[in-house]
């Protein structure tokens, strides 16, 4: 009766294993990394955590630009405060209470929504044209980011001339091709001066956006588009089922950083219109606080509130958008 025998195989686990090797190399990797990440780190909290701590300080006492050091805490009164008068009715007073102080933040959330919006689509309009292939693409691609490349300031005392009711050139264009019948006073008038902003806004940034897009673009290998053109599949249809869906997570991404951007908007509002409840934002209001009334404190817990919207907004979106940075979905 022939008998058999069973070889058990024990992997090499010595140090020259490629295994451990690698293990050990990937270590180092990130060792290095994060070595090279410490002065990063350090700046920013030189530059941006000191500062936010002493502004979330400050909001929790009665500073004020003449009294800075000798401020006082006051615990959460600039945020929620109320008194009980003789007839037993309770006033109300603070942040959260103030109607001016809603109004701003209803402005800056329906301008963050429609300049991300509409940056957003024609930001993905203009990288599905850079990303065709044709003569001359290089040059677009370099023109297309001018407008991004414009310092603020610049784009808005430029669009300031061009909206000007008596010598712009918008004006000007507009009764040429019958589209109004006089001259509008686009950014003196509250009415139209949010307006003004939104397209100045949507000018300058949505070349960031196409950027950001374009790049997640050209990730996508070109076999799926000659697959999807060789089965006669709709360019439309080619869109929504590839293209979409496989620059999803760069689109994130770029939502996201011009959505931050979007909710601290303040130079263009500062420069381009009046100083009128239709177009003050949270970052114009809480600097008034802060500078022009001396009301050190009551301005900071405008800002620190602001800074909450912000990661509350930001952690909602990563969360249900189920953003990765790393690339890709949850």
């Amino acid at each position: 009766m022939a008998s058999t025998q069973s070889t058990i195989r024990i992997a090499p686990t010595g140090p020259g294993h490629p295994k451990r090797v690698k293990s050990e190399l990937m270590r180092q990797r990130l060792r290095a990394a994060g070595w090279f990440l410490v002065p990063m780190l350090v700046a920013l909290a030189i530059v941006a955590g000191w500062p936010l701590l002493r502004t979330i300080y400050f909001s929790f006492t009665n500073a004020s630009l003449t009294n800075l050091y000798g401020a006082e805490l006051i615990g959460f009164k600039n945020y929620l405060n109320w008194t009980v008068l003789k007839s037993g009715r309770i006033v109300w007073s603070g942040l959260l209470a103030d109607p001016v102080w809603w109004n701003a933040v209803w402005n800056t959330v329906r301008f963050s929504v429609l300049s991300v919006t509409l940056e957003t689509i024609l930001g993905t309009i203009v990288a599905l044209v850079l990303n065709a292939e044709f003569k001359g693409r290089g040059i677009v691609r370099a023109a297309i980011l001018i407008p991004w490349a414009i310092p603020t300031i610049v784009s808005a005392r430029m669009w300031g001339w061009m909206l000007n009711d008596q010598f712009g050139i918008i004006n000007d264009v507009l009764m040429t091709f019958g589209l109004i019948d006089h001259k509008i006073a686009w950014t003196a008038s509250a009415d139209t001066a949010m307006i003004a902003v939104l397209i100045v806004d949507v000018w300058k940034t949505t070349p960031f956006m196409a950027l950001l897009i374009l790049a997640g673009l050209q990730m996508i290998p070109r076999d799926i588009y000659e697959a999807a053109a060789i089965d006669g599949v709709h360019p439309v249809k080619t869109f929504w089922k590839v293209t979409l869906p496989l620059v999803r997570p760069a689109l994130m991404v770029a939502v996201i950083f011009r959505l931050l951007d979007a909710m601290r908007i303040f130079d263009l509002i500062y420069v381009l219109t009046p100083n009128s409840s239709q177009t003050k934002t949270i970052s114009v209001l809480a600097r008034e606080n802060l500078i022009d009334f001396d009301k050190f404190a009551y301005g900071s817990a405008q800002s620190t509130m602001l800074f909450l919207i912000i990661a509350l907004m930001t952690i909602l979106y990563i969360w249900l958008g189920k953003v990765r940075f790393d690339g890709g979905d949850r």
